[in-house]
């Protein structure tokens, strides 16, 4: 069976935006309707930093190093893909879909399959490692069909 047949969905998602498609047509010619968006406003680190990182002494007369500092942007995203596993449950759950395609960029990818509840791993047919959020209706479907015949 094809990856994109009649009513499969197509998680589209990066670490802010999220697009939840249907095909409803068929592999050949898919058409994909949205059917839901979710969207984060994530301003910039600097924004959220409240202060510069903290210090800490080395070993050695008067020596210090500086600590890293929490890449709030980074933790947003990971939230987000958590999220979205949790949309997913809900739906496959209520019997919304029985096929599904994840579309993501790897790291997020990586984080939306450590979040997947089994019910709806067992829907995944296909993931496509790349960010297509903000791709065009008429170009995602190309793209999809180009990645998913490749693979």
């Amino acid at each position: 069976m094809n990856d994109l047949s009649h009513g499969t969905w197509i998680l589209v998602a990066d670490g802010q935006k999220a697009l939840f498609l249907e095909n409803v047509t068929d592999a050949e010619a898919p058409n994909l309707v949205i059917r839901r968006v979710e969207e984060q406003d994530m301003p910039p680190n600097r924004d959220l930093q409240s202060d510069r990182p903290g210090r800490r002494a080395d070993p050695g007369p008067g020596q210090r190093s500086g600590l890293a500092g929490a890449d709030w942007h980074e933790l947003g995203e990971a939230r987000f893909a958590a999220d979205m596993a949790d949309i997913l449950y809900r739906m496959a759950h209520r019997g919304v879909f029985a096929r599904l395609v994840l579309v993501a960029p790897p790291k997020t990818l990586g984080t939306l399959r450590d979040h997947l509840h089994n019910e709806v791993a067992q829907r995944v047919v296909a993931e496509v490692a790349k960010d297509l959020t903000n791709h065009p209706g008429d170009k995602l479907e190309k793209v999809l069909v180009a990645e998913l015949a490749a693979s």
